[in-house]
């Protein structure tokens, strides 16, 4: 349990946070101001900004990105050129992150040199089902992460036994544990979890810890970090926030993974912190799920950790030692891709992956997301879905944890119901689980929302898998989540006010940008 110390140093940490915040509006605000005096009295200074906001505006045109991006920049360029012009070069141009991505494209090796293809399980597969091969060759292709049979998956539908069962795991651990989350709160699960950690530690194991400085700023004070060091455990922060606006603070590390021994992974959606297990209750409710993989795909798990690890390092290791060769026969005979997503990529593999599953869609397809800000793309696939009489159904939470972002998802609902769509809000709480099944054949869980943050900004992953027995799994999950859930399709089917539309009009307009 927390003890009033670290309760008062979380609140120091959401301080910090707080003048982060104020330091960077405060500089926008400088830029703002002093553009606005010239602009008052210089015609000059005046003639050049209106330039420069109409040149902005044809490059972001010119640019391959996603149109709902061009569009909101344009709009927020054109309409409030200082306003416009500052934020997209602090976090909207090509440049904003330059340096950052030249150096985690540096790290990009691991993947090349551990994760061979392997061509007979590609054969299989081909052999098996020429479609959903196709999938799994995108992402291969686009993204690097092979396709592995000897794998067993376990899917938990309950976030509860999924902890438990991270654990029991932990407690074998021989060789190293790696662990990566978005927030680590410190408190009642991680206590467990930390206990283990630090007897392992102590028993030589290599024990690494990495999460995200604004996922966990809530959650966790600063001398969190040092804690862990002495203990044995190495502790590192992804992204530290800073008071210096710079536009790689826009992308935060959202990804959840756990490598043991290279033998055992653990992802999906749920964080370490108490109120994704039901310890405490912020929203009603908290349901989400996660996997449990045993065998050779956990390479892929590993490479993904080891290279954000190493990106917060100046010199390389040697990674040899955390890719052993694993003796282990898997029960089952399916397919299983782990994959991941870096918003320093052109390609946007978390949103393919999705797409992907959309278009070759026959019977149906099920998805859960705590969020709903999708671009023209998405919305017309799942539209064309419908349409051709798939049976699209999709469930969001039915207590929001940030009222606007709700408004939001919901200004999406009309469009996708006028086509066929299903609607479902989760009654008893906040639906937080990411996951697609369709026929009855595949299916993804991980961490990616259905969101412009998690598709374009954040650095995410995810596990696709083909004929396995977690895939029904997802789809009896699926079916207990519909029955627990309001469908809302026909409220949303009727005319609705014109004030109503034109306040959803405005919140989409913008929705790619918050």
């Amino acid at each position: 349990m927390q003890t009033e110390e670290s309760k008062q140093q979380i609140k120091n940490s959401v301080g910090r946070a707080i003048v982060v915040a104020v330091s960077v509006l405060l500089q926008i605000a400088w830029i703002m101001v002093t553009a606005q005096h010239l602009l008052k009295n210089s015609e000059v200074f005046n003639t050049i900004v209106t330039l420069l906001g109409w040149v902005v505006a044809l490059h972001i045109y010119a640019r391959n990105m996603n149109s709902a991006y061009k569009f909101s920049w344009i709009i927020l360029v054109l309409m409030f050129p200082v306003l416009g012009l500052s934020m997209y070069l602090f976090f909207g141009s090509q440049f904003s992150n330059l340096l950052v991505r030249k150096f985690f494209e540096s790290r990009e090796g691991v993947r090349d040199h551990y994760l061979p293809e392997n061509q007979d399980v590609w054969d299989s597969l081909q052999q098996t089902d020429r479609a959903i091969a196709n999938q799994a060759y995108y992402i291969q292709h686009a993204g690097g992460y092979p396709v592995y049979q000897n794998t067993d998956l376990v899917y938990y539908s309950d976030t509860v036994e999924a902890l438990e069962a991270l654990k029991a795991e932990l407690q074998k651990a021989e060789s190293f544990i790696f662990m990566e989350y978005h927030a680590i709160e410190d408190s009642v699960a991680w206590a467990g979890i930390e206990q283990i950690l630090k007897q392992k530690a102590a028993a030589g194991v290599d024990v690494r810890v990495f999460y995200d400085d604004m996922g966990s700023i809530g959650f966790l004070s600063k001398p969190f970090t040092k804690r862990l060091q002495a203990e044995g455990i190495q502790c590192r922060v992804f992204n530290p926030l800073s008071p210096l606006v710079n536009g790689f603070m826009n992308n935060r590390d959202h990804r959840k993974i756990t490598v043991i021994d290279g033998k055992v992974g653990f992802t999906g959606g749920y964080n370490l912190a108490d109120e994704y297990f039901n310890i405490t209750h912020p929203y009603g409710f908290w349901k989400d799920s996660g996997l449990k993989l045993t065998g050779d795909a956990v390479r892929s798990l590993t490479a993904t950790f080891l290279e954000m690890w190493s990106a917060t390092q100046k010199e390389p290791e040697n990674m040899e030692p955390f890719f052993p060769a694993v003796s282990y026969q898997a029960k089952g005979n399916g397919y299983v891709q782990p994959y991941a997503d870096s918003p320093l990529r052109k390609k946007r593999l978390g949103e393919n992956v999705y797409l992907n599953l959309i278009k070759n869609a026959k019977r149906y397809i099920y998805i859960t997301t705590p969020y709903l800000i999708i671009d023209d793309e998405m919305e017309s696939e799942l539209v064309l879905a419908a349409s051709r009489g798939v049976d699209v159904r999709i469930v969001t939470p039915g207590i929001p944890d940030k009222k606007l972002i709700y408004r939001v998802t919901r200004s999406y609902y009309a469009r996708l119901v006028a086509s066929g769509v299903r609607i479902y809000e989760y009654t008893p709480g906040f639906m937080h689980a990411k996951q697609f099944v369709c026929d009855d054949e595949v299916a993804t869980v991980g961490t990616i929302n259905l969101d412009f943050r998690s598709l374009y900004l954040h650095f995410e992953n995810g596990c696709w898998f083909y004929n396995c027995k977690a895939v029904h799994d997802v789809k009896r999950d699926f079916e207990a989540v519909f029955q627990d859930s309001n469908e809302v399709t026909e409220a949303y089917s009727g005319k609705r006010s014109l004030t109503l539309r034109t306040g959803e009009c405005i919140l989409r307009l913008f929705s790619p940008l918050m």
